[in-house]
């Protein structure tokens, strides 16, 4: 049983000297931040700075090796990612992670169902009525998808389209913290500006972080930030503290 804390009822997140250790090899390394309502963080860093592994650690995928993991003021260390996301945590990933063969419409009524206690079968997803169909209808407009796509599989889809459906299968499941695992990966650069307005166009209560190679895309997008190598925080602030370090600059220039 998880037990509550004294974190401010506006902290969403909050990750307390963080390590994940596999052998001698510590992915990420005693890393701490805070995210509270509303806010829009980025999380960015080179290829193995440990990124992923920190989002499978808030998402409950791996458990740490020491350091707390609290979402929504309780302590979900030793929680299973099924329960974090009943809790209200979403998440997108790095490789699109969708039923191909099922609608658009389809996919994104199996996650409202799956956290609205209905009952679903990922090969024919009940109709929707009442308040999951309210989800779908919100989530699909949410990613402009909200037309004749729905009927389309997902693999009668972009690359973009993919990467638009997944966002909506997160919110679907009315999230209050969403993170997005480089949501403009492979993108073209209309995709991208569109992935951007996208993000720009969430619901302001709903806090995000996103990781994103591209530091200029990501650092348009939020409100603060943390850079990570080799498993570690070098940096964390706005967008211009960023932009300004001479380490971050020195990290990118590297890779």
């Amino acid at each position: 049983m998880t037990a509550t804390t004294d974190a401010p009822s506006d902290v969403v997140l909050r990750l307390d000297s963080v390590t994940k250790r596999f052998g001698a090899l510590a992915a990420v390394n005693d890393v701490s931040m805070t995210v509270r309502r509303g806010d829009r963080w980025a999380v960015i860093g080179p290829n193995g700075a440990g990124k992923t592994t920190l989002f499978r650690v808030i998402s409950g995928e791996y458990r740490p090796t020491s350091g707390a993991v609290h979402l929504f003021g309780r302590d979900v260390t030793r929680t299973s990612a099924h329960r974090r996301a009943r809790s209200g945590l979403g998440r997108t990933f790095q490789v699109t992670n969708l039923f191909k063969d099922v609608t658009v419409e389809g996919n994104v009524v199996v996650a409202a169902q799956a956290t609205a206690g209905r009952p679903y079968a990922f090969w024919r997803p009940a109709r929707p009525t009442g308040d999951v169909a309210e989800r779908v209808e919100a989530a699909l407009r949410a990613v402009d998808l909200d037309d004749h796509r729905r009927t389309r599989t997902v693999k009668q889809l972009s690359h973009g389209e993919q990467r638009q459906l997944e966002i909506a299968v997160a919110l679907a499941q009315r999230p209050q913290l969403l993170l997005l695992d480089e949501p403009a990966a492979g993108l073209s650069a209309s995709e991208r500006v569109l992935m951007r307005t996208l993000v720009e166009g969430l619901p302001s209560e709903l806090s995000v972080v996103l990781i994103e190679h591209d530091m200029a895309l990501a650092l348009g997008l939020v409100d603060h930030v943390l850079c990570m190598d080799n498993g570690q925080t070098i940096a964390e602030g706005t967008p211009d503290d960023i932009r300004a370090n001479e380490q971050v600059q020195a990290v990118y220039l590297r890779s």
